[in-house]
C-alpha cells in the first residue's frame, strides 16, 4: 500500500492509518509532499509504519526515478489528507512533486483520494468539478465527516474514521466473486419484551453475522443485512441494514427479502420463546411466575419449505452435546444446504467473542475451521460457499 501524505492538521491521522495498515500486515510505502513535512516528521511515519518514506521526485546520487517504481509496486494508493491543492493538481495531470508524479503515472484501479480542508473550500464548484474528475477517471472519494473544523467553523470538511477507509481499501482489494449475488444476512439476538422493563434474549453479539454481511460485500454481492439489538457499528460497505427486534419481526423482513436472495445465512440467534401478552406496564414480582409464553416459528424450517432452486440456505448450530449429531439432524429436517456448528460449551469462542473455531456439514462433506478472528472464518465460509455451489 502506498499512502500519499499532504499538509493539515489531521496529517496525525495518517500516522494513525499507516499504524493499522501494519497492524494487519500490510506493507506500507509514505510519500509527504514538502508541507507536510513542515508538520510532521517524516520519521514518524517511518518509525509508526516501519516503512520507507520518500519526497524527492529524483535521487541523483542513484538516478532512481521514484514516481514510476512506486507506481509500479503499489497494489492500493491512498491520498489521506488530500488537501484541494492536491486534489486541483491531479485533476489536471499536473506533475511538479513526487506525490503528484506518481499519482498521474499510476494506472492500476485501486486509487483512493480523502479530500480533507476547510468547508468553504470543499463546498467551492471548482474543487467539487475537480472531485468529479477523479471519479471519472477511477478514483475513489471517501466523503468527509461533517463537525467541528481546525479552524472553528462547522461543516463538512472533517477526515473520517480510518475505519472507513480501511474498509473500502480491503473492498477494492478483494476478488470480487460473488458479484450479482444477492446475499441476505441476519445477524445478533432477538428480544422478546415482557414488560418495559424485562425481556427474554441471548448472548449473541452478531459479529460473526457482521463479518460475514462484510466479507460478502467486498467480494462484489449485493448484501442486506437483518440485525438484531447489538452495539456493533455495521461494516460500511454493507448499505442495505435492516433493524429488527423481535422474532416476529425478523421473519416478515427475511419474509420480506428471501425471494430475490441467492444466498440466506441464518446467523441470528433467536429466541426459542416469546412472551403471550406484552404488559404495558412494569409486573410485579410476584406476577412473573404465572407468565404465559409460547415457542417462536422456526424462520429456518419455513425457509427450507419454500426455498426454490438454486438458492442457497445457510444455518448455524449453536451445541453444547452431541454437537454433530444435532447438527446434521438440523441440517436434514429443515432441508438447509450447510449448517455451521458451534460449540458454545467453550468460553474462548463464539458468542460475545473474537474468535470463533466452526464445524461445516453438507449432505455430503464435513470440514472445520479451526479457531480464528470471526473475519478470518467468515472469508473461509464464503470461499467453502463459492467452492462447492458456484
Amino acid at each position: 500500500m502506498l499512502l500519499g501524505v499532504t499538509s493539515g492538521i489531521a496529517i496525525y491521522k495518517a500516522v494513525d492509518l499507516i499504524s493499522k495498515m501494519r497492524q494487519i500486515e500490510c506493507n506500507p510505502k509514505v510519500i509527504m509532499t514538502k508541507n507536510a513535512q513542515r508538520w510532521i516528521s517524516d520519521q514518524i511515519f517511518s518509525a509508526v509504519g516501519n516503512c520507507e518514506v520518500y519526497y524527492e521526485t529524483f535521487d541523483v546520487k542513484t538516478g532512481w526515478i521514484p514516481h514510476t517504481e512506486l507506481s509500479r509496486w503499489a497494489e492500493l494508493f491512498i491520498v489521506a489528507p488530500a488537501t484541494a491543492n492536491i486534489i486541483a493538481k491531479i485533476s489536471h495531470g499536473i506533475a511538479d512533486d513526487l506525490l503528484s508524479c506518481t499519482a498521474l503515472a499510476y494506472s492500476k484501479t485501486s486509487k483512493i483520494i480523502v479530500p480533507t480542508m476547510n468547508v468553504r473550500m470543499y463546498e467551492n464548484p471548482i474543487n467539487k468539478k475537480n472531485l468529479e474528475v477523479l471519479k471519472q477517471n477511477g478514483w475513489s472519494i471517501i466523503e468527509p465527516e461533517e463537525g467541528h473544523l481546525a479552524d472553528g467553523e462547522i461543516g463538512k470538511g472533517r477526515y473520517p474514521d480510518n475505519s472507513e477507509i480501511l474498509e473500502y481499501s480491503e473492498y477494492l482489494l478483494s476478488k470480487k466473486d460473488f458479484m450479482n449475488k444477492k446475499v441476505l444476512v441476519t445477524a445478533g439476538p432477538t428480544v422478546e419484551r415482557i414488560d418495559p422493563v424485562r425481556f427474554l434474549s441471548n448472548r449473541s453479539s452478531g459479529r460473526m453475522g457482521y463479518e460475514l454481511a462484510r466479507e460478502f460485500a467486498n467480494r462484489g454481492a449485493d448484501v442486506t443485512l437483518i440485525s438484531g439489538p447489538t452495539d456493533l457499528k455495521p461494516p460500511s460497505i454493507v448499505k442495505k441494514i435492516i433493524r429488527i427486534e423481535s422474532a416476529k419481526e425478523l421473519r416478515e423482513k427475511v419474509l420480506e427479502h428471501f425471494e430475490d436472495s441467492d444466498i440466506i445465512v441464518m446467523t441470528a440467534a433467536v429466541s426459542d420463546l416469546r412472551i403471550k401478552n406484552y404488559s404495558g406496564q412494569k409486573l410485579k414480582k410476584d406476577t412473573i411466575v404465572n407468565l404465559e409464553i409460547e415457542k417462536n416459528p422456526d424462520i429456518i424450517k419455513e425457509l427450507g419449505r419454500i426455498k426454490r432452486e438454486g438458492q442457497i440456505l445457510v444455518g448455524f448450530a449453536a451445541e453444547t452435546e452431541n454437537l454433530k449429531e444435532n447438527a446434521i439432524k438440523k441440517l436434514k429436517e429443515k432441508n438447509m444446504d450447510i449448517i455451521i456448528l458451534n460449540d458454545v460449551s467453550r468460553k474462548d469462542i463464539g458468542f460475545e467473542k473474537e474468535e470463533n473455531e466452526v464445524t461445516i456439514f453438507t449432505s455430503k462433506e464435513e470440514l472445520r475451521f479451526e479457531k480464528n478472528h470471526k473475519r478470518i472464518i467468515a472469508g473461509n465460509i464464503c470461499d467453502f460457499i463459492f467452492s462447492n455451489f458456484f
